[in-house]
């Protein structure tokens, strides 16, 4: 007898993961643990006020949270001078994603992206039946707008999906680009700004907040925050946006505990401004470290740093070089920027023991005439 089918949609999709774990991956390579450089998990921990937060509540774990994260979206809607009618808080950017995904483009219908661009939104379009379409980056690794827009057109794209700065290259889009991009949106566009790493850009290079009906941004605490374990981020939007995700979206989709650490850590400003100081002179060393060697970088104003390789053969080797020598690193996915690895910025020591051995790995692909 056959057993019960998936929905037709969902039984035709490949098996995609679109992370393998650095634990998973210290488990094949044999090893008990990794320099782990590969997720973008901050290396600075969380506020401290935050840890002290969560470690006061433990007790009460037994307790659900606050479905409607009230505390959190007051304190939110103050730092951006909004409403908490404009903020939704979901598991981290990836809740999000699927929840504008599912809500705006129907089966069927396309979102456009960059080529290689952060995986998890490409996931939830095929997962809900959604068509992708593409434009690649630029050769040194930058978003390409007006291809994005002439794609969005053509396709008559339902949204559009923008990471700035982007991941995985770390690449800007100023202010100025960012309203031609606004100005020229088709009228049946989504524009989803991921701004995960925003807070490692100057505040005024950023887009002023405000709430446009077009258009979703979307903020982590997994970052500068250093809450990446406790899956906690935002969206801010139009109230209709904002009420069409809480008409879909688990309503205890945020465990307590990161109710409370996220509330705390906005009060840590010190801490984070801390953070963000040791990232820069975290990419400052990863360039030095790149130039020293005889490679170049693409700029970043992220927590992490694109290494050139030269080919996309020599960038695979270095990552799995570097794994059998425990350092977790990833590489760019998809043409023309998949030629480089991508490390997150560590803490000073981890900084100094990837230079060695990425050192060491480095002559080891230069001894190997295979590798082009």
């Amino acid at each position: 007898m056959k057993p019960p089918q998936p929905v037709p949609n969902i039984a035709a999709l490949p098996l995609s993961r679109p992370f393998v774990a650095p634990e998973e991956l210290g488990r094949l390579a044999g090893h008990a643990t990794l320099l782990r450089l590969g997720a973008n998990e901050s290396a600075f921990g969380p506020p401290p006020r935050a840890l002290e937060a969560m470690r006061a509540e433990l007790p009460r774990t037994a307790w659900y949270g606050d479905p409607e994260s009230a505390d959190l979206r007051d304190a939110l809607a103050l730092r951006h001078g909004c409403s908490n009618e404009n903020i939704v808080v979901g598991a981290g950017i990836d809740d999000l994603l699927g929840l504008a995904i599912r809500a705006y483009v129907a089966p069927g219908e396309v979102a456009v992206a960059t080529l290689g661009t952060y995986p998890t939104v490409v996931y939830h379009i095929h997962g809900y039946g959604g068509r992708f379409a593409s434009v690649p980056y630029a050769r040194g690794g930058a978003v390409q707008l007006d291809a994005l827009l002439e794609r969005a057109r053509t396709t008559h794209a339902r949204l559009i999906y923008l990471a700035n700065p982007d991941n995985p290259s770390g690449g800007f889009l100023p202010v100025a680009d960012l309203r031609k991009l606004l100005d020229a949106l088709p009228g049946e566009t989504l524009l989803v700004l991921d701004e995960a790493y925003a807070d490692f850009v100057a505040p005024n290079e950023l887009l002023p907040d405000f709430i446009d009906p077009r258009v979703i941004r979307m903020r982590t605490f997994s970052k500068a925050y250093g809450l990446a374990g406790a899956r906690i981020g935002y969206a801010l939007a139009s109230r209709e946006t904002a009420a069409t995700f809480n008409k879909i979206r688990l309503q205890y989709n945020v465990n307590r505990t990161a109710q409370i650490g996220a509330l705390a850590a906005l009060d840590e400003g010190v801490f984070i401004a801390g953070v963000i100081d040791e990232v820069a002179r975290g990419r400052a060393d990863y360039a030095s470290l790149a130039k020293r060697l005889g490679l170049a970088t693409l700029p970043s104003f992220a927590n992490f740093v694109c290494i050139d390789l030269g080919t996309r053969e020599r960038a695979e080797a270095m990552v799995a070089t570097l794994l059998k020598n425990a350092v977790f690193v990833r590489k760019a996915s998809a043409a023309p920027i998949d030629r480089c690895i991508r490390v997150t910025v560590g803490c000073v020591e981890e900084r100094s023991l990837f230079a060695t051995r990425f050192t060491e790995a480095l002559a080891t692909l230069d001894a190997n005439p295979a590798l082009p």
